[in-house]
């Protein structure tokens, strides 16, 4: 006689995580589930308990209740380096890079995003196929043509590329986005857009937190809304489009219209 069938894991999964700063409540009791190939977007005014929820699943902080497992495995207690080992990658709000450093050095650096150090991560370098991972994923990018330029004098939108470049460096499976166009110009949120739906194209999963509603509507197939730390709404981007818990969150609640 055979038991029931065995439940499905997904890639990742956030169970009632709750985080708090002194009185202040950052999390309340956060759920998202997030399946293998898929691009979920993560919305809700500043405030709202979205970073913190990053931090949370990336090891830099520890959720003071709750469980975070990828594959079925759980993070909590994790170091961040053996959460990137586990194959998580992130950006962050304000780009990251090394300034002095020229954009190629920058993406071989990102070898230890899977918890080599940043100086056995250059020791490793020197094998032909690592460079022209490097070189290929510039020219992704688009970077070709800056891979001897010091990051410093890239754009901030190409810096924004070159973390992208960086992160994917270390072949993360899950790859957390924060904030990935902000303070990038249009042209090169076009490329940035079209540069992500390939890499999950080819089988990378992306969470990620943006404020730039088109392009995070255009991008996910599913959305979570949060606010004061809790989920409020979940769906499609059509649905959260139109849904008034979040209509509320961002624009108050709606006036009385009626006439004196």
């Amino acid at each position: 006689m055979s038991g029931p069938p065995a439940r499905q894991v997904s890639l990742l999964e956030v169970s009632g995580v709750a985080k708090h700063f002194g009185g202040l409540t950052a999390l309340a009791g956060v759920d998202i589930t997030v399946e293998a190939g898929e691009i979920v977007g993560l919305i809700g005014p500043n405030g709202s308990g979205k970073t913190t929820l990053f931090h949370c699943i990336a090891g830099a902080l520890a959720p003071d209740a709750g469980d975070i497992r990828l594959r079925g495995q759980s993070l909590v207690g994790v170091r961040p380096d053996g959460v990137c080992a586990r194959g998580v990658g992130r950006t962050f709000q304000l780009v990251r890079v090394f300034p002095q450093l020229s954009a190629f050095d920058n993406v071989l650096a990102g070898q230890s995003h899977r918890a080599e150090s940043v100086v056995a991560a250059f020791a490793s370098a020197s094998t032909s196929a690592v460079k022209a991972r490097a070189r290929a994923l510039l020219q992704f990018m688009g970077l070709a043509d800056h891979a001897a330029t010091p990051a410093s004098e890239l754009s901030y939108g190409q810096q924004r590329l070159l973390e992208l470049a960086t992160v994917l460096m270390g072949e993360p499976d899950l790859l957390l986005l924060d904030e990935p166009t902000a303070g990038v110009n249009p042209v090169l949120i076009e490329r940035l857009l079209a540069r992500l739906r390939e890499i999950n194209e080819r089988g990378t999963t992306i969470v990620l937190i943006e404020h730039n509603m088109e392009a995070v509507m255009g991008l996910s197939s599913r959305m979570y809304a949060l606010a004061m730390g809790r989920i409020i709404a979940e769906g499609t981007p059509e649905t959260l489009r139109n849904d008034p818990a979040v209509l509320e969150s961002y624009f108050g609640p709606p006036r009385a219209t009626g006439r004196r």
